[in-house]
């Protein structure tokens, strides 16, 4: 079967948050080598990246700091500075190849507003979990991808830098799935036994174009 659609994550597949998770620990007042060293250990112990928060301020509630951040005029951002350097390249030629693409991910209406911003001429749908109800690794999830795409499940590649909340889900629901290996996730969970059911594994968006007209070669 031919991949048809594309559909990516958001966070550390197309977006560099290091800048952002830096301004989190300047929000707690918590040296940025720390938070981010705790980060790494929830991640590594499998547990919910939310519970780094807690250890430096117990009973933090992300929904209701985000809104007091945007209150003290330093609400979330991203921009173009801070996409990855093979998003634009990787974009340009999957379109070029024919390809549907899509971007959904687990995002606040704010941040699908900065995605529009950014990919609406790049992409056919723009999809967040705060726009559907669902957030990954949630089943629901993906069934609103698959109800949003114009392709069969196992025509889509859902590309993320997470087993938990993209690879294994994706699969789940019948897509295949590509394993970004960058960010924290990426480079945490690479020596997972389950990153070999990854239908792809690879270091950047760059090496997709190539591996999907050799799979959609095959499958003419």
């Amino acid at each position: 079967m031919a991949i048809k659609a594309v559909v990516f994550d958001v966070g550390e597949c197309l977006v560099d948050e290091t800048r952002e998770y830096g301004t989190w620990a300047d929000w707690l007042g918590v040296p940025r080598h720390t938070f981010v060293a705790q980060f790494g250990a929830v991640i590594a112990q499998g547990m919910d990246y939310r519970e780094t928060f807690q250890v430096f301020r117990p009973g933090f509630d992300l929904y209701e700091e985000r809104e007091r951040r945007a209150e003290a005029g330093k609400p979330e951002w991203f921009g173009e500075d801070d996409l990855y350097p093979d998003v634009r390249p990787a974009l340009a030629q999957l379109r070029a190849g024919g390809l549907w693409l899509a971007i959904a991910g687990n995002q606040t209406v704010r941040a699908g507003g900065l995605l529009r911003e950014l990919f609406t001429a790049d992409v056919d749908l723009i999809g967040t979990s705060d726009d559907w109800g669902a957030s990954k690794p949630d089943p629901t999830f993906f069934e609103r991808v698959a109800e949003v795409v114009p392709a069969e499940p196992g025509e889509i590649l859902y590309v993320g830098d997470r087993l938990d909340n993209d690879v294994l889900p994706a699969l789940a629901a019948g897509m295949r799935a590509a394993l970004i290996r960058r960010g924290p996730w990426g480079w945490i969970q690479q020596y997972d036994p389950a990153a070999g059911r990854a239908t792809f594994r690879i270091d950047s968006l760059s090496e997709l174009p190539e591996l999907i007209a050799k799979v959609n070669a095959g499958a003419n």
